[in-house]
């Protein structure tokens, strides 16, 4: 029975050195579970991917506000100036109401360089696919974890030029070149407006006023700081057009009114190398058909054609037998139509044709 006794202490021996072992792979686990853990927390909240990622998905879900407040992201005017930009380039469309759509967001690639790290995302734009460049480096620590901030701001410039009104809308959200033009209610009609917007975005100029009307002009903003420039033309509307004939038919007739061979200011008349009897009488045979085209940051009145008709009695000098006129004249008018900075028009028509007996 002794031998058995003094195999006792080996045998426990054997079981404690296996139960180590087994503790010590345990621990080894979970010091890799954590570590693998730790990297993935790290990839997704605390890295500069996660940081880019999360500036664009706050612009999906349109919280503008928070977008801006992320550090390294709000521009002043030395920075836009060093990058070629408008320095006074207007923050209107800084807000959640002129916000695209934006989805599948996914992260690209990520490269660190002397401190600086390039984070490539992409995204669709209201159906339209696209990537954007990030450049991003820490910016201090919050405990542990690092912090984070855009070294070039995200944001972008749109230069726009709108020939034909002076409001447009950007993504629905309504502008008035007055209210954001450095230059105020003195805004030139066709000077571009800068305007700063979310890098990346998709954004659509429309106008859509009682005057004019445009198609929608669909711009992608996918880089920091670069200035895209937008020139869209407006048409009248046809409510427009409808009113400056309205206009033009009031004047002609007003014209018709004088009783006299050449009314004043007036695009027709009547020449006689005789002597009339008694004062003409006009009126309006044929009203000329308008149309209106864009010109400059205003309108003109295409040239059209019209007849306005008079009655006249004239006394030849020769032999003193009168005559009664009674005959169309032609004549053409053309014009121009200047918007007001109080919203209304002025309309000035010219032309001529002059009838003669």
């Amino acid at each position: 029975m002794e031998p058995a006794e003094n195999d006792a202490p080996p045998r426990r021996k054997r079981a404690l050195a296996i139960d180590l072992t087994i503790l010590g792979v345990v621990g080894l686990l979970l010091i890799a579970a954590l570590g693998a853990t730790g990297v993935i927390l790290y990839r997704e909240f605390y890295s500069p991917t996660a940081y880019a990622m999360r500036y664009l998905s706050l612009l999906q879900d349109h919280r503008a506000a928070d977008a801006l407040d992320m550090p390294g992201v709000r521009v002043d005017s030395i920075a836009l100036d060093k990058a070629s930009l408008p320095a006074g380039a207007s923050d209107a469309l800084l807000r959640r109401a002129a916000l695209g759509q934006l989805s599948d967001i996914e992260p690209v690639s990520e490269t660190t360089k002397n401190g600086v790290t390039t984070v490539t995302v992409s995204y669709t734009a209201h159906g339209t696919p696209g990537t954007t460049t990030f450049r991003i480096a820490q910016d201090g620590w919050l405990g542990v974890a690092p912090t984070w901030r855009f070294t070039q701001s995200p944001l972008s410039v749109i230069d726009l030029t709108v020939r034909g009104s002076m409001r447009f809308s950007v993504n629905g959200f309504e502008v008035d070149k007055r209210q954001v033009s450095v230059d105020g209610v003195d805004a030139d009609p066709l000077a571009p407006v800068p305007m700063l917007v979310f890098s990346p975005g998709i954004y659509s100029v429309t106008v859509d006023t009682a005057i004019s009307r445009s198609d929608g002009v669909l711009v992608l903003a996918d880089a920091p700081l670069r200035n895209t420039p937008i020139d869209i033309q407006a048409e009248p509307t046809p409510e427009f057009v409808n009113v400056v004939q309205e206009e033009v038919n009031g004047f002609l007739d007003a014209c018709a009114t004088q009783q006299v061979l050449q009314p004043t200011g007036c695009p027709f008349g009547f020449f006689v190398t005789n002597r009339i009897v008694a004062p003409p009488e006009w009126s309006m045979a044929e009203y000329p058909v308008v149309n209106v085209v864009p010109h400059g940051a205003d309108w003109r009145i295409v040239p059209a054609d019209g007849r306005a008709h008079i009655n006249v009695g004239v006394r030849s000098l020769f032999d003193g037998s009168v005559r009664n006129v009674d005959e169309d004249v032609e004549f053409t008018i053309d014009g121009t139509i200047t918007l007001l900075g109080d919203g209304t028009i002025s309309i000035r028509v010219g032309g001529g044709e002059q009838g003669l007996d």
